[in-house]
């Protein structure tokens, strides 16, 4: 991360299936909004109440917007980090414009309220287990041996 970025963590659910598309250069981008919701116990009533939510427009791009767009969906619960950026540009009257999105580092499932099976899938893109590990027995195992 650069001197004067603003990060973010945000948790929440995403609104809608993440849209998946390719620049002209053939990058990956996945666009999607997640929708965070404070929640309060009200003793007096004896119930929770929900407060008012705030939604954010996010942009994954590379490897993670193909990982997104496979693996979440519409009303799955995530934590994701990420910086928040500008984006400026001038209707096609003459105004300026203005809107702040997230641009996501990483993501995954939340495992608060549910629970998910990872299938080990790496695609050798900054992450997964090295096929030399010393706890892989096969090459391909992502378990270590504790």
């Amino acid at each position: 991360m650069s001197f004067g970025e603003t990060p973010i963590t945000i948790i929440g659910n995403l609104t809608t299936d993440p849209e998946l598309k390719f620049t002209d250069s053939g990058q990956a981008l996945a666009k999607f909004t997640v929708a965070s919701t404070p929640r309060t116990f009200d003793r007096e009533a004896n119930q929770w109440k929900d407060g008012t939510s705030t939604f954010f427009r996010c942009a994954a791009w590379r490897a993670l917007a193909e990982h997104v767009a496979e693996s979440l969906g519409k009303g799955s619960r995530v934590v994701l980090s990420g910086r928040i950026r500008q984006h400026d540009w001038k209707t096609p009257e003459g105004d300026n414009r203005s809107m702040l999105a997230v641009e996501v580092d990483e993501i995954g499932a939340s495992l608060r309220f549910t629970t998910v099976s990872i299938n080990g899938k790496t695609t050798g893109d900054n992450g997964g287990t090295p096929a030399d590990a010393p706890w892989t027995t096969d090459g391909n195992s992502p378990k270590p041996p504790f």
